[in-house]
């Protein structure tokens, strides 16, 4: 909704500002240069990126307009389902926790927390390391080193998405004047026409040059910038994993170490002591009635 927004507000005041100073909006309706530009940013995004890249990119833009950022559900969740299995690590056998992360889609752990369980890369993160603290041999600060290169893998291929966006926005002044100079070069083949005519074509090409700096400027930079700020949010759901399990290796007790996971959440966002407690409260009462 805050895309929608802010772009009725980008358009109405340019198209409005132009028309308040006595321009025409007849004059910008120019099909055939839209074409050029945008067909030709399209073609160079297809050129510069594998198909997964693409795909990856409108998904992002999905996500940037509809703002599926991580709500205080998503961190409550996340960290339920964390205190649960650190609870199942500290008193349970290890054959009986090992069911729960091969299979996470039957364990009644994570079908007590729907959100996790739907995100298939955070479940397969937070069930790996799980397994790895099962095995018991890895020393926490390997543990530490491996999260963090596996994090920033993650968040390098999340954020394709934006890179690509932003290349394709920086490229659109340069194509926009690609556009212009054709639209020039129509015009000086009509040098012997009225000054009207002549005029309203070059009005034409120069529309070409406006087109392509406000897509980069006020529509395709933008959008990036709000792909990243969504990516990078998300991403933030592992790195509370990371320290909430990095706390209980090194023996924090699994309500301490929620705490760990919980002081890495924005404060703006962050849910308070008292709602992450009530939350694996009533995930426990949850867990025992699903037994």
């Amino acid at each position: 909704m805050g895309i929608l927004i802010g772009l009725v507000v980008t358009f109405g005041c340019v198209i409005g500002g132009y028309m308040a100073m006595g321009g025409h909006v007849e004059v910008l309706i120019q099909p055939w240069e839209v074409v050029i530009i945008c067909g030709a940013a399209l073609g160079s995004f297809l050129v510069a990126n594998p198909m997964k890249v693409v795909k990856d990119t409108g998904k992002a833009c999905m996500e940037a307009f509809k703002q599926a950022i991580p709500k205080e559900q998503d961190y409550l969740e996340t960290l339920g389902v964390l205190h649960s299995l650190m609870r199942e690590l500290k008193s349970k056998s290890r054959s009986e926790v090992e069911a729960h992360i091969d299979n996470p889609e039957e364990s009644p752990i994570f079908q007590a927390f729907p959100t996790v369980l739907k995100n298939h890369d955070l479940t397969h993160f937070i069930c790996d390391y799980c397994r790895i603290i099962i095995i018991g041999n890895a020393r926490p600060h390997e543990i530490e080193a491996l999260m963090d290169e596996e994090i920033q893998t993650i968040r390098a291929d999340k954020l394709k998405a934006y890179h690509a966006l932003t290349v394709m926005g920086d490229g659109f002044p340069a194509i926009g004047i690609v556009a212009a100079v054709l639209g020039v070069v129509k015009a000086m083949g009509a040098l012997d026409q009225s000054p009207e005519i002549l005029g309203g074509l070059i009005g034409a090409a120069l529309v070409g040059t406006f087109l392509g700096i406000f897509m980069s400027y006020c529509v395709v930079g933008p959008i990036a910038g709000k792909v990243k700020m969504v990516r990078e949010k998300k991403n933030r759901l592992y790195v509370i994993v990371k320290q909430t399990l990095l706390a209980y290796m090194n023996g924090a007790l699994p309500q301490v170490a929620i705490e760990f996971g919980r002081k890495t959440i924005s404060s703006y966002e962050r849910p308070s002591i008292d709602a992450v407690e009530q939350s694996t409260m009533n995930s426990a009462a949850a867990e025992k009635k699903a037994a």
